[in-house]
């Protein structure tokens, strides 16, 4: 990252990265359950000094405030309160906002209530949507509720590499990246995970709501990416989700699982032309939802080259 900001949500601090921080465009993008906004470093490098790239780390996650009261602020509604203070602390008006896993589902949140629509211009979900496999949920609620620990820096390497194989292709490079990113020392001098165990508690305070009518009321530019093998997001539902949704943009990621890295030019050349497209921030802001519903309309109706 280029840079870090850091803003104050009632008693926790978030802890904001930021990739070419002058740059005349912007996107947010929020990470998924049990990561953190590092995750976006090759997104943003490729996307380019044109775009600006806010990614906040979740409470409980990387850099931010882990909390003491994990039934008050690990649920959804917390992540809304404190996604439209990161909006508001970078004047952001209204986001180009790419999600991935739990960040996508909290991007759909925004989109989909008609007091927040107005702040997202358009949306990309990386392998997430309306609705999720409850087999692969149950099996994340399970293995992120348990502290893990390692001996050593290589051995919490190995268990990177075994357990987010469906992030797809990553250089060895880049697993040592996220290794560096990912680890903390225990007070024994062990190794762990940079999330709080606690923040599975979600699965079991949220309050469960209609996704699929969430995702009807969206009235955005949309684009979904699919990992190829994911687990989590069926290929069946994208087909009924583009039916509520039949100006959607979809991409299916080669090779990877839950959830594509949007680390190579077959995922990120499609999004960048999608954000180009959609997400230039000057209209973003001087257009009211009509406007912008009007533009898309007409983009449509006049597809680009």
């Amino acid at each position: 990252m280029d840079r870090i900001e850091y803003i104050s949500v009632r008693q926790l601090e978030i802890a904001v990265r930021i990739w070419h921080p002058d740059a005349p465009n912007t996107v947010v993008a929020w990470h998924g359950l049990a990561r953190h906004g590092g995750d976006f470093e090759s997104l943003a490098r490729k996307l380019g000094p044109q775009w600006r790239v806010i990614a906040p780390d979740t409470p409980g996650r990387g850099l931010s405030s882990w909390s003491l009261y994990p039934a008050n602020d690990y649920l959804y509604s917390h992540y809304v309160t404190i996604a439209l203070a990161v909006l508001d602390h970078f004047h952001i008006e209204s986001a180009n906002w790419v999600g991935t896993s739990m960040g996508g589902l909290l991007g759909m949140l925004l989109a989909a209530d008609e007091n927040t629509a107005q702040r997202i211009h358009c949306l990309v979900l990386n392998d997430v949507g309306p609705e999720l496999d409850s087999q692969a949920l149950a099996e994340m609620a399970t293995y992120f509720s348990v502290l893990k620990r390692f001996s050593t820096l290589s051995e919490l390497q190995q268990a990177l590499e075994q357990h987010y194989q469906g992030f797809g292709a990553l250089s060895r490079f880049e697993w040592q990246q996220m290794t560096l990113s990912s680890g903390r020392r225990l007070p024994d001098g062990s190794w762990s995970f940079h999330y709080d165990p606690r923040i599975s508690e979600q699965f079991v305070n949220d309050t469960p709501r209609d996704t699929w009518r969430d995702w009807q009321q969206i009235r955005c530019p949309l684009m979904v990416i699919r990992g190829e093998h994911s687990p989590l997001l069926r290929a069946e539902s994208v087909k009924r989700m583009q039916v509520d949704q039949p100006h959607m943009e979809t991409l299916e990621a080669t090779g990877c699982g839950h959830a594509p890295m949007l680390n190579n030019d077959q995922q990120v050349a499609p999004l960048k032309r999608f954000l180009n497209y959609y997400g230039d921030i000057a209209s973003s802001q001087a257009a009211n939802p009509e406007q912008r519903i009007s533009r898309w309309w007409q983009r449509l109706i006049h597809p680009r080259d």
